[in-house]
């Protein structure tokens, strides 16, 4: 049943036909193809460009004779179409795409005795279901990636209009004044993705418990129709719906945007540009994501392939990244001994906090593990009635 509810998941962004068997675990690694290219969150692969002190690639590039190509994506839907296109490597996914691209057969499964350092992976990350799949059905579950970095999805905020941290998410979803004296409304931005129905869920787990939401992702019809109500409130208020993390940094910065949904690593730039800029989770908690990196089905370069998922978990790769998106580290080396994360950072970051963050993950039909019978609102789904609360209806 639950296999069955993916196979019809994946249609909403695959075209029919290319479901399939993924292709055999590679049993050694070779030499590189000179090159690797790579579909990647903003500020996940890093040169040197923004910043010199940040560079994970140059090293790997004159030890492997892999050139890096990077294509950034701003959304997990926008990642998805593109592995469709078969003609990338390797992809930064969430957990909302990651099982959509296991089932819909864009990823091959990862043979871990390949990667010297996948014994220093967080246990708490090594066997996620979000990336761990029996999708053979021999009782044995593959991995089908391996894990990067992960963190919360935070409230940024001005604190020139806010002189104490908000403390709930209602600044973006209830219309009302500011502490400035301000409304919100025009002020306020959501995120432009149909994941982000389960923030306003995850909103209405607190305030409406009545509902009885216990998964942010596994929504039935009515706690799903709460949810948009509360997103169509929303619509009101917001100014712009972000997925570009670049446009929303320049929102803060010169439009006027006081507080929004966001990513450690806006919060970064902003306050590393000197913006009055802070972040938070507020009472109700927060959703999040735990990224791994994924291996196309027809890598046209697999060994260079292999070569980064091992350099990946370096702890100077790892700790680097974290103090740069403001995430936490796949591999808990990492938080010490960091001169740019410090042995501060991964505290900071939340490493203590991964049992309260409500990772994405890709809504399925058939959403409850002890009753195959409960039918819940699956992805297709969110995706067009997300697109229609941003159309105004």
């Amino acid at each position: 049943m639950k296999k069955l509810a993916f196979l019809l998941l994946v249609a909403v962004v695959l075209p029919l036909g290319i479901v399939s068997a993924q292709s055999e675990m590679m049993t050694e690694v070779g030499e590189g193809e000179g090159a690797l290219d790579i579909i990647a969150w903003p500020g996940y692969i890093e040169r040197g460009d923004t910043d010199p002190a940040y560079d994970w690639v140059t090293q790997y590039e004159a030890d492997t004779g892999c050139a890096v190509n990077v294509k950034t994506a701003a959304t997990s839907d926008e990642m998805v179409a593109l592995m469709n296109e078969g003609t990338f490597d390797l992809v930064t996914a969430s957990g909302d795409a990651s099982l959509r691209l296991v089932y819909g057969g864009r990823v091959q499964p990862i043979n871990t005795d390949l990667i010297p350092s996948w014994s220093t992976v967080d246990e708490r990350l090594q066997n996620a279901p979000w990336f761990t799949v029996d999708v053979d059905g021999d009782g044995t579950a593959e991995h089908y990636g391996v894990p990067y970095q992960w963190g919360p999805n935070v409230l940024m905020y001005n604190t020139e209009t806010f002189a104490e941290a908000p403390t709930s998410w209602n600044v973006v979803f209830e219309e009302m004044a500011l502490p400035d004296g301000e409304s919100n409304v025009g002020r306020v931005q959501a995120y432009d993705g149909p994941i982000y129905i389960a923030d306003a869920a995850n909103y209405l787990m607190y305030h409406n418990p009545d509902l009885g939401i216990t998964n942010p992702y596994a929504l039935n019809v009515d706690q799903f129709n709460a949810a948009l109500d509360l997103l169509r409130q929303q619509r009101e208020l917001v100014a712009r719906y972000w997925h570009d993390a670049y446009i929303q940094i320049d929102d803060f910065t010169n439009e006027g945007i006081v507080a929004s949904g966001s990513w450690p690593f806006q919060v970064n730039l902003l306050q590393y540009d000197g913006q009055p800029v802070a972040s938070v989770i507020p009472e109700e908690g927060a959703t999040g994501w735990a990224d791994t990196t994924m291996m196309h089905v027809n890598s046209p370069h697999p060994n260079c392939a292999y070569k980064w998922l091992e350099w990946s978990l370096n702890p100077k790769l790892q700790g680097d990244l974290a103090a740069w998106f403001g995430s936490v580290p796949a591999v808990p080396a990492a938080c010490t001994g960091n001169e740019l994360l410090t042995d501060e950072g991964c505290g900071i970051n939340g490493f203590d906090n991964f049992e309260q963050i409500k990772f994405w993950q890709t809504p399925v039909e058939t959403c409850n593990d002890a009753d195959d019978s409960t039918t819940c609102v699956p992805y297709r789904e969110w995706v067009t009635s997300y697109i229609a609360v941003i159309g105004g209806r």
